[in-house]
């Protein structure tokens, strides 16, 4: 059966010819035991390297998804950057929302995210309520998401922005606790995350604990900044590894990336830097 296309209210000019579900793709995934890659591209960082040439890389080594947001944006590029995207790849586009003015009705999803390890209300549920609206008009898959700092031994811009403490890296039973909570509450989606500039990746133990905990899918990020922190994630219990600024310091850290991702997924090659 044809899919009818879906014309965004907010924005007329956006058509959505094929609705997209990232739980979906994440659970079939993982029914699968296939794990995915994503890479986070940040507005306010856009100028810091060549955007197009960090897609087309990570394209070429088969990026399962772009995340395009951060904690603090203050230069509007959202939509361009998407609009550059789409014009390179048919690679799904989700948005990683730092508050409610950061929704882009042209990306494909949005993780709402409940910021569970803190107790700051604002970013449990008060911009959610400020965001309600323009969500449910926009067109977006959205997925509501249990979004848990770990302490990665460096204070990152989220914490500092959201005013909430991390959860100790050495207490996965409170990791596992907590992400528990979040999957009885309904949400989805668990994320943990080290935060952009992260010294230390979230620990084996840790997301092996939240793992045994929650059926939802898990995805890792934060201070994955080589092939082995990868594997280690992924053999761990993470569904879906989540890499940033990592890329541009290291160019070889796609090629680990897929190497870690192609362990798991058979029938994933590992692509040559060079092609």
């Amino acid at each position: 059966m044809q899919s009818i296309p879906q014309q965004n209210p907010l924005n007329p000019s956006i058509t959505k010819k094929h609705p997209f579900s990232l739980l979906a793709t994440l659970t079939k995934r993982r029914q699968e035991g296939r794990k995915s890659l994503a890479v986070l591209l940040d507005p306010d960082k856009v100028e810091q390297y060549d955007f197009v040439d960090t897609v087309s890389r990570a394209v070429r080594h088969q990026a399962d998804f772009f995340f395009v947001g951060g904690s603090l944006i203050t230069d509007y590029v959202q939509r361009d950057m998407i609009a550059t995207i789409r014009k390179l790849t048919d690679t799904p586009i989700i948005l990683f929302p730092g508050n409610a003015a950061h929704i882009e009705p042209s990306a494909d999803s949005l993780l709402l995210l409940s910021l569970i390890s803190g107790r700051n209300a604002e970013f449990l549920i008060g911009q959610h309520v400020v965001a309600a609206p323009l969500l449910k008009r926009s067109g977006l898959d959205i997925v509501s998401t249990a979004y848990m700092l770990v302490d990665g031994e460096a204070q990152t811009t989220v914490s500092y922005i959201s005013n909430t403490t991390p959860l100790p890296h050495d207490k996965p039973g409170v990791a596992a606790c907590t992400a528990m909570a979040g999957e009885l509450l309904g949400l989805k989606l668990t994320y943990l995350d080290a935060g952009s500039g992260a010294r230390r990746a979230v620990p084996a133990a840790l997301i092996a604990a939240v793992r045994a905990a929650v059926d939802t899918p898990i995805a890792v990020g934060g201070g994955i900044n080589s092939g082995e922190k990868a594997y280690e994630a992924l053999a761990a219990g993470a569904d879906l590894i989540v890499v940033g600024n990592g890329i541009e310091q290291n160019s070889d850290l796609l090629p680990e990336l897929t190497a870690a991702l192609a362990a798991f997924n058979s029938k994933i090659p590992i692509v040559n830097e060079s092609l």
